[in-house]
């Protein structure tokens, strides 16, 4: 092996991207293919899982060519992903019995009721660190296996159950191994942190046999080698981590009360606490940040739903805006929002609000408002919710601030954004020369799972700061607008009517 090169798979919730980084952590080629959503009906999301796999074998395929690299040179692949969206296929053919649930999807809601009705919400909390939400897999599998009168096939063993990591690795990897990492096992609401394995209590409480599930491995483990079809020949596929934590690992947030936030089709905040899963008081989630050589690290996280995906609403649907570029000259086109407040609830609120029946919103319009005013307000709303789960995370940490946010993702390039940000938090905001740090993160745990790095620390030297955003916005103004923007959330809340 000449120059050693690390690829990552970064299977995300509106496209497929495969990046291929060098060994010190620079981008050498990047290539992403954007594919369908579909919506069944008012608040459904899901995916073709055809369009998942194909279009990350043809992006990684294309990425490689790029990059000019050898494919000899090629040292590890790693594996991150979107998280939750749930896949049951068949084991003797692959083929999936019904579309990929995205994570987005709230047709479990009357699942997550029965569990709250059934005063489940504390065993699940206890175990997992999860609130019960619809946003998980575990009420998802559920409901695919009762609608579809599968229980008796998933008895047999004739079914396997995976989150899009273990979708990849069943078809990209040789012999079909039917594994997850330990990231991705903890947003199922289904297994137990403490014990780090699946909860027979949990599989109980949704009807879902044991025998559907995969094997929990750690996030930098090779799991096998590349099919030889693919690239012509067999690679290392040695790391797999849900894209949060591939984040929080690619920023380098290895000291507990580092903090990070990730601005992709939401916006996921995670702080670092050790060894120690905190449980929050706050509204936030209790989860895995990853696992090494079978030792777990924790973190605090918070879910915005409606990230980016604000912005690509503004484009696709409202036809604002032709670019997601183009928002960030449009707000800074006005001094201000002129009042409004828009509320991205369109799939309910996440943390720390945890409302499945609210809905977008937009308040404080008058005659004279445009369509500026509106595209800041999505801008700003983006910053807002972000502000929500770092309140509840500074208050779940005793009033212990960060020193700092680290930040990532496609919209975290939004300079006028990012500067919003900092201001609304008042601390500063750090953005990366790697903006994508999820594939950075996925690719240096590749690199520690082939000992390519002896150590994390050795990974994170790869890490580079870029630009930092000063807070300058006065408390009383920061004061004024956060007033405003509670006072909109308020509104969106509790829209749809439960009978």
């Amino acid at each position: 092996m000449g120059n050693p090169v690390l690829v990552a798979l970064d299977q995300g919730t509106t496209s497929s991207r495969a990046i291929v980084f060098d060994m010190h952590g620079a981008t050498l080629a990047s290539h992403a293919i954007e594919f369908p959503q579909y919506y069944p009906q008012p608040g459904w999301v899901e995916h073709d899982p055809d369009d998942i796999l194909n279009t990350q074998i043809t992006a990684l395929r294309e990425a490689v060519r790029m990059s000019g690299v050898d494919v000899s040179d090629i040292a590890a692949i790693g594996i991150t992903n979107q998280r939750e969206t749930t896949l049951l296929w068949e084991k003797d053919t692959g083929r999936c019995v019904h579309n990929a649930i995205v994570w987005q999807c709230r047709r479990t809601a009357p699942y997550v009721e029965k569990l709250m009705a059934e005063g489940k919400s504390q065993l699940i909390k206890e175990k997992t660190g999860l609130v019960p939400d619809a946003y998980f897999s575990g009420t998802k599998l559920a409901y695919l296996l009762d609608t579809l009168n599968l229980h008796e096939r998933a008895k047999a063993g004739q079914l396997c159950f995976g989150t899009v990591d273990t979708f990849l690795a069943w078809h990209l990897v040789e012999g079909r191994p039917h594994v997850t990492d330990a990231t991705n096992a903890g947003r199922t609401m289904l297994f137990n942190l403490h014990t780090q394995q699946w909860d027979p209590e949990l599989l109980d409480m949704l009807n879902i046999p044991a025998q559907v599930l995969p094997t929990v491995v750690d996030s930098a483990h090779v799991i096998g080698n590349l099919r030889p079809e693919i690239l012509g020949r067999p690679i290392p596929v040695a790391a797999m981590a849900g894209d949060q934590h591939a984040s929080l690992f690619g920023q380098a947030c290895f000291t507990p009360g580092m903090v990070k936030n990730t601005y992709g089709t939401g916006c996921f905040m995670l702080m670092n606490t050790g060894d120690v899963p905190v449980e929050s008081k706050n509204g936030l989630l209790t989860t895995m940040a990853w696992r090494l050589n079978g030792q777990p690290t924790y973190a605090l996280e918070g879910s915005v739903f409606m990230g980016g995906a604000t912005v690509q609403w503004l484009r696709d649907e409202l036809k604002m805006i032709q670019t997601a570029a183009e928002s960030e000259q449009l707000a800074e086109s006005v001094p201000d929002t002129a009042g409004v407040f828009l509320v991205p609830a369109f799939t309910g609120l996440g943390a720390p609000h945890w409302d499945m029946y609210s809905r977008g919103t937009i308040v404080g319009m008058t005659r004279g408002t445009g369509r500026a005013h509106i595209v800041r307000a999505a801008l700003e709303a983006i910053c807002y919710q972000s502000y929500d789960l770092y309140a509840a995370m500074v208050a779940d940490c005793d009033g212990r601030e960060p020193v700092q946010m680290n930040v990532d993702g496609g919209a975290s390039a939004n300079s006028f954004m990012m500067q919003f940000q900092a201001d609304i938090m008042g601390i500063p905001v750090v953005r990366p020369v790697v903006l994508e740090t999820t594939a950075l993160g996925a690719a240096l745990l590749a690199g520690i799972g082939v000992g390519l790095y002896a150590s994390k620390e050795e990974a994170a030297s790869m890490v580079r700061p870029d630009l930092t955003f000063q807070p300058r916005m006065d408390k009383e103004n920061r004061d004024l607008a956060l007033y405003g923007w509670h006072r909109a959330i308020e509104r969106a809340k509790g829209w749809v009517e439960t009978r």
